[in-house]
């Protein structure tokens, strides 16, 4: 049956441009986020050890439903914290994806729109962002969010607490990731949106800061920062959202 609820579902297609896509990813003890996550969903783990926690940074320009022209669209920032899961549909296929903790914008209607058509729990925040050629600072004083890095350096390396062995390794856990899921317990049903994006080419960057509140709150026994990659300047949409 249809209902207001209904529409947080993800109801059309949406279409935005990221000028920039900045990612933090940090690897936390799997005992540690197992918890975080709903009985229909499995860690995506490395080694058997770790499991890993994204902090996106996303520079949104356009944001609209896909087919209207760019104009119309919304401009804002984006925080996003997301967990590296994987899903097995009903069918037997499996899915390697992204399962949202929390999101939050610069924008009041950003913040209204992202909870009346999604379940990604939106909150509006402060943020400062400074950039130059080679060199990105975001802050925000009510996120307690300090985060520095550097660009375009060559052979940069990874984080020296970085359970990886090589970037190639890193890679992996970079995202976007093509599925997002979010579950319904009422209902034990899933809900599965797709992510379509060209040219999608990481590149490293190297961490000078990487204060994150919302991290630092959860208490992680076990955290530490695994990869950095900046993206730039890529088209992106997501398809309707679908049950499971």
């Amino acid at each position: 049956m249809f209902g207001l609820h209904t529409l947080k579902n993800h109801p059309f297609a949406v279409e935005a441009f990221f000028s920039s896509s900045l990612v933090l990813t940090y690897a936390v003890a799997k005992e540690e986020l197992q918890n975080y996550l709903p009985p229909c969903l499995t860690l995506d783990t490395y080694a058997d050890q770790w499991a890993f926690v994204a902090v996106a940074m996303v520079q949104t320009k356009h944001l609209r439903p896909k087919g209207l022209p760019a104009w119309m669209g919304n401009d804002f920032f984006l925080t996003g914290y997301r967990i590296f899961v994987r899903y097995t549909t009903k069918e037997g296929k499996r899915l390697r994806g992204l399962y949202i903790l929390k999101s939050e914008t610069d924008s009041k209607k950003m913040e209204f729109l992202g909870n009346f058509f999604t379940h990604y729990q939106y909150t509006t925040t402060d943020i400062r962002l400074q950039t130059t050629v080679n060199h990105v600072k975001i802050q925000s004083a009510q996120s307690a969010l300090d985060i520095e890095v550097i660009l375009h350096q060559p052979n940069t390396p990874l984080p020296v607490t970085s359970p990886f062995l090589d970037w190639k390794e890193a890679r992996r856990f970079a995202g976007p990731l093509p599925f997002t899921f979010t579950y319904n317990a009422e209902n034990q049903q899933v809900l599965i949106i797709e992510g379509v994006r060209e040219n999608w080419t990481p590149t490293p960057v190297e961490v000078i800061k990487h204060q994150v509140g919302f991290l630092g709150k959860q208490n992680f026994k076990t955290i530490r920062l695994a990869n950095a990659f900046v993206i730039e300047n890529i088209p992106y949409f997501w398809k309707k959202g679908r049950i499971d």
